[in-house]
């Protein structure tokens, strides 16, 4: 980790799961390292996705006409970003990455750094709920009622699953709105600054919030923000 500090390079190695070992791990330091390794090259892959996709919604706004296959990729955004207005200006915001150091944050919080059953069992990173569909019960909810945690084939999805969250969901317009202003200020994006707009991720409001500040203060998780996988 400290090579990637200094350097800014990850090795794009990609695990499907969680190696059990994480848990036998007792050097907290070493098995918070261990973590970053695992989720930081999924985080930067997927925001390099959002990216290129970014790259080419500008291209195709900055067009007077678009093509037939501009417009069949837009339609297929429109959908994937929960876009019923067809609206460009929503897109934009929509369609933007997630700061390396808050997702880290987030999913370290979320799996008290890769141990929880949620993330051993599940490849769950950031304990989304479902009502419907695969999940894990929480082990003190009531047979049959209320919530599950979602559950995913592999990590990478669920980094892509919370994403999507934070990208579409309308609990998270202010988090988003944050975040465009960042753009528009051509301003690095700011993980301290929009953690404070993630305070009904979590049942704990404004305390779920200073954790997250927490976290990525005492591991320095900002040195993370700049990383690129390696060619």
């Amino acid at each position: 980790l400290d090579d990637i500090r200094k350097n800014k390079l990850v090795k794009p190695v990609a695990l499907d799961s969680f190696p059990r070992e994480i848990k036998m791990i007792e050097n907290v330091k070493k098995r918070k390292e261990f973590f970053i390794q695992i989720v930081l090259p999924l985080i930067i892959q997927e925001n390099n996705n959002i990216r290129l996709d970014r790259k080419t919604l500008f291209k195709i706004i900055n067009k007077n006409n678009n093509t037939i296959l501009e417009k069949q990729w837009l339609e297929k955004k429109y959908k994937q970003y929960g876009i019923n207005s067809r609206d460009l200006s929503v897109l934009k915001i929509r369609m933007d990455e997630i700061p390396a150091s808050l997702a880290i944050a987030q999913a370290a919080k979320e799996t008290g750094w890769g141990t929880s059953r949620f993330a051993q069992e599940g490849n769950a990173l950031f304990g989304q709920w479902t009502w419907s569909g695969e999940g894990l019960k929480p082990k003190d909810a009531e047979q049959g009622k209320g919530h599950k945690v979602m559950k995913f084939n592999v990590l990478q999805a669920s980094v892509r699953a919370y994403q999507r969250n934070l990208n579409t969901h309308s609990t998270y317009r202010e988090f988003r709105k944050a975040r465009a202003e960042f753009r528009d200020l051509k301003k690095p994006l700011d993980s301290m600054e929009l953690s404070k707009y993630l305070n009904k991720y979590a049942e704990t409001g404004n305390q779920y919030v200073e954790v997250l500040q927490k976290i990525i203060e005492q591991n320095k998780l900002k040195d993370f923000d700049d990383a690129k996988l390696l060619p």
